[in-house]
């Protein structure tokens, strides 16, 4: 593996070779052909750029927000707090509506697309996965320079209020003279532009393989048969993989491709699994207020569209053993109770779900009876009635969980 794969991959843009979805783009600004020895330069010359601007607080309307605030690279890139949901603006106290996603090991998501057909055999087209791929929860960002744009402007994140101001940031910066070294002496007077080239940047960044997919977890090193997973991590491989128990790698694929290429643990899919409602997000203190995942509120081209509504992307589980709060919502703030949810949903959905004046239980309680129709029933959940057999016994879900602490990468054991 290249030491720094966004180079290539930036290259392969340029150049004219097959790249995936979530990659850097031919700059706007500097268009126009390029031979492979300058595409790689270039690409080394955005990284570094899109780092220092990533760790750069400065860009906020606060001062005071980095993308790396929120994107902690102690925790894989993610969230280092508990909290369901984090608070940006210019004063730093608009609360957001979703919890905040790793960046790590998204160098390979498709671009989003409402019909994706894959098999093992790939000239077999007869099945359809449905709504596919993008970048965050909803989908609604193909690529990396796309992504960032969104908590740039985002008035509960870095809370700029338009294009101009966060240009403005970049002109005082101490690394603006390597902005303008690459894209140009006068890219300043030209403030979309230069927006542009600074969005541009970041997705670079984020393409670097050491940063963001290193690949070094034990279980990549299980995989190269350089280590051993406990009998526990067997066992939990094997329920995490059985199609009659956890099922979870019909969603969270845990074999290499066809290719080689080291498992993605997604499919990249969007799907309803209806978490519980969070209390705790302050948006959800209006009972008319739902986030519906891919048709809305802040995905806004498939608004009424039924049958998307409740869905959210399927995330990478490599490094999930470092979160502090899971799902699109934060509800769940351990790994045990995020994998128990799945085992008994609709088993025992009375330890999940809150009860009614009444005392029945509100069962999917975040998701409107309309939508009901789009949820998930395969295995673990399978059409289960409260009463009847979980999917998982509790030593099953203790296993499933040793499993998934094998994925988290080398350099943030012990975080």
């Amino acid at each position: 593996m290249m030491k720094n794969h966004a180079v290539a991959l930036l290259a392969a843009s340029i150049t004219g070779f097959t790249a995936p979805a979530n990659t850097a783009e031919p700059s706007s600004v500097h268009s126009g052909p390029m031979s492979r020895q300058e595409a790689f330069a270039r690409a080394e010359a955005l990284t570094a750029l899109g780092r220092q601007m990533f760790f750069d607080p400065s860009l906020s309307a606060s001062g005071k927000q980095a993308c790396s605030s929120c994107h902690d690279p102690n925790h894989a890139f993610g969230p280092a707090s508990a909290s369901p949901v984090e608070t940006g603006g210019a004063k730093l106290d608009q609360p957001g509506v979703r919890a905040v996603p790793s960046l790590r090991y998204l160098q390979a998501a498709p671009a989003f697309t409402e019909h994706f057909y894959d098999s093992e055999d790939e000239g077999d087209e007869s099945v359809d996965n449905g709504p596919t791929g993008g970048l965050t929860w909803d989908g609604r960002a193909d690529h990396g320079k796309d992504q960032a744009r969104i908590p740039l402007l985002s008035p509960f994140e870095m809370g700029n209020k338009d294009a101009a101001q966060v240009v403005a940031s970049l002109r005082q910066a101490h690394y603006a003279d390597a902005f303008r070294a690459a894209f140009g002496a006068d890219i300043f007077e030209h403030p979309q532009d230069a927006f542009d080239a600074a969005v541009e940047a970041l997705g670079t960044f984020e393409q670097s393989s050491t940063d963001f997919y290193p690949y070094s977890s034990r279980y990549d090193a299980f995989l190269a048969g350089k280590a051993q997973l406990s009998a526990q991590e067997l066992r939990g491989r094997m329920l995490f993989e059985d199609e009659a128990k956890g099922n979870c790698a019909s969603c969270h694929l845990s074999e290499p491709a066809n290719d080689g290429e080291p498992p993605q643990f997604t499919d990249y899919g969007l799907i309803a699994i209806a978490v519980p409602r969070n209390p705790a997000i302050p948006a959800n203190v209006d009972p008319n207020y739902f986030d519906l995942g891919l048709c809305g509120p802040l995905r806004t081209d498939f608004k009424g569209r039924v049958d998307y509504c409740g869905l959210f992307k399927t995330p990478t589980l490599r490094n999930v053993a470092l979160r502090k709060s899971f799902f699109h919502n934060g509800y769940f703030h351990t790994l045990r109770e995020a994998v128990a949810f799945y085992a008994s949903r609709d088993s025992d959905p009375g330890r999940w779900y809150p009860k009614k004046a009444d005392g029945a239980v509100n069962k999917f309680d975040d998701l409107p009876k309309a939508y009901w129709g789009n949820l998930n029933t395969d295995p673990p959940f399978n059409g289960k009635k409260p009463g009847d057999k979980p999917a998982l016994i509790d030593a099953e879900i203790d296993d499933i969980v040793a499993f998934l602490g094998t994925l988290t990468d080398a350099d943030q054991a012990g975080q």
